[in-house]
C-alpha cells in the first residue's frame, strides 16, 4: 500500500510539472514546476527505497504478497523484495514471560506461584509460527504453561513443593513446555519458579516442621560425629594395649643385662667422664653413675689462699 501510495504521488507530481508549464504566469509556473518536481522526486526516492528491506539484527522477515508467504524468511540484513509485498519481522532474541499462577497442591490447598518462562522463536520455522500462530504468540504460551504448572502442582504436597520438590518442579514444567511448544517452533530455554506465596497460617505451620527436620538432622550428625570419635579412641586404647603386650612378653632379664654391659661400654670407651659402678651381681644389673672429669677438678683442685 505504501508503495502504490509513493507511485501515485509521484505520477501526479509529473503530471503537475508538465501542465504548470502552460500557465501565462512564468513565476507562479516556475513556483509549481518547482514544488512538483521535488515532491515527485522524493516520492520515487520512497518507491524504490519500497523494494529495499533491511532487517535487523536478532530479527527474521517474513515476505507475504498477496496473501500468499513466502517459504524462506528473510534473515539480517539488507534484501530486494518486492515492492508490492508486505514484511513482517520476528524478533529472535531470548524472552522472557512472568506469570503468577494460582495453582493447587495434592493436598488441595491452594497457594499462587510465580512462574518465569525464557524462550525463543526458531528462525527456521518462524513462517510456520506466522501462519498458524500470527504475530503475537505470547497468549499460546501463557496459556500453556498456566496449564501444565498447575497439573504439575496438583501432584506434589505443599511442603515438597515449597522446600525439597522446587527445582524438580522447576524441571517438569521446562521439560512439559519444551514437548508442547518445540513442534509449534518454539525453543524454551529455561522455566524458573520465583516466588511460592502460601497463605500466612499454612507457611508457619510449614517452616515450623522444616525446622524441626532440620533440628533432627542436625542431633543425627553430632550423634554420628560421637560414635566415630568413640571408635577412634577405642581403636587407639586397643593398639596401645597390643603395642604394651608385645613390648612385655618380648622383655626378660637376660635382655635388661644385655643392656646395661652395652651401656657400661659405651660409658668406658669415653675419654671424659668417670664412672663408678655400684652394686650388680647375678641377679641384677649394676648401679652406674657417671661423673664428668671437668666437675671433679673443679671440686678437686684448692682454693687460692
Amino acid at each position: 500500500m505504501t508503495f502504490i501510495t509513493s507511485l501515485l504521488t509521484t505520477l501526479i507530481a509529473i503530471l503537475v510539472f508538465l501542465v504548470s508549464g502552460n500557465l501565462s504566469n512564468k513565476r507562479t509556473s516556475l513556483a509549481i514546476r518547482a514544488i512538483a518536481f521535488l515532491i515527485g522526486v522524493l516520492a520515487a526516492i520512497a518507491s524504490l527505497l519500497r523494494t529495499l528491506i533491511i532487517i535487523p539484527a536478532g530479527n527474521v522477515g517474513v515476505v507475504e504478497l498477496f496473501g500468499q508467504v513466502a517459504e524462506r524468511p528473510l534473515n539480517p540484513g539488507i534484501h530486494l523484495v518486492n515492492p508490492f509485498a508486505d514484511v513482517e519481522e520476528f524478533s529472535t532474541r531470548l524472552r522472557d514471560i512472568k506469570e503468577t499462577v494460582e495453582a493447587t497442591s495434592q493436598e488441595g490447598l491452594a497457594f499462587n506461584i510465580d512462574v518465569s518462562v525464557q524462550y525463543r522463536l526458531e528462525p527456521n520455522k518462524v513462517v510456520e509460527v506466522y501462519k498458524t500462530i500470527g504475530t503475537d504468540e505470547t497468549q499460546i504460551i501463557q496459556s500453556r504453561f498456566r496449564s501444565i504448572i498447575r497439573e504439575i502442582t496438583a501432584s506434589y504436597p505443599t511442603e515438597a513443593i515449597y522446600s525439597t520438590k522446587r527445582s524438580e518442579v522447576a524441571n517438569q514444567l521446562r521439560q512439559r513446555l519444551t514437548q508442547q511448544l518445540t513442534p509449534l517452533g518454539f525453543v524454551i530455554d529455561e522455566a524458573l519458579l520465583r516466588e511460592i506465596k502460601l497463605p500466612e497460617t499454612l507457611q508457619a505451620a510449614v517452616q515450623k516442621k522444616l525446622a524441626a527436620e532440620q533440628e533432627s538432622q542436625q542431633m543425627k550428625f553430632t550423634l554420628e560425629k560421637e560414635r566415630q570419635e568413640a571408635d577412634r579412641k577405642r581403636i587407639e586404647a586397643q593398639g596401645i594395649s597390643d603395642s604394651q603386650k608385645i613390648i612385655s612378653q618380648g622383655l626378660n632379664s637376660q635382655i635388661l643385662q644385655l643392656k646395661a654391659i652395652e651401656a657400661t661400654e659405651k660409658l668406658a670407651n669415653s675419654t671424659s667422664t668417670k664412672v663408678v659402678v655400684i652394686g650388680g651381681g647375678t641377679g641384677g644389673s649394676p648401679l652406674m653413675l657417671q661423673l664428668d672429669s671437668d666437675s671433679l677438678s673443679s671440686k678437686t683442685q684448692p682454693k687460692n689462699q
